[in-house]
């Protein structure tokens, strides 16, 4: 399976992200995370593929996770509850999410990548 990237056109590490790949010659397949927001049901097959906890999969640094109050309201919400408001706007994931058979990594870090292309 080739590797996706979830991604933001005006995010520079998203940027980053999809040079590193494409100097190490990796193919990959990018999905704008704004224009195709991921679904409850994928964000859930990949954060349990990922072994990470949900909190990961929230761009805790974006505008309207700040705007939206959610670093209070996350600690009271139900896992599910959390999956669904992910799935509602592409804004509140973790960017850039490399989704790979291999593996699942949200954010870009050089060696969490390469661990995950290289298996």
């Amino acid at each position: 399976m080739t590797p996706t990237v979830l991604y933001y056109a005006k995010c520079s590490t998203c940027q980053k992200a999809l040079k590193w790949l494409e100097a190490k010659g990796i193919a990959y397949e990018a999905r704008p995370i704004k224009e195709e927001n991921p679904s409850v049901d994928e964000l859930r097959d990949w954060q349990e593929k990922s072994g990470l906890p949900l909190k990961r999969f929230f761009n805790t640094s974006g505008l309207l996770y700040k705007d939206m109050g959610l670093k209070d309201k996350l600690p009271h919400m139900s896992e599910e509850e959390q999956l669904a408001l992910l799935a509602t706007d592409g804004m509140l994931v973790k960017r850039p999410l490399l989704v790979s058979d291999k593996g699942v990594f949200p954010g870009f870090k050089e060696s969490a990548w390469e661990e995950i292309i290289a298996k």
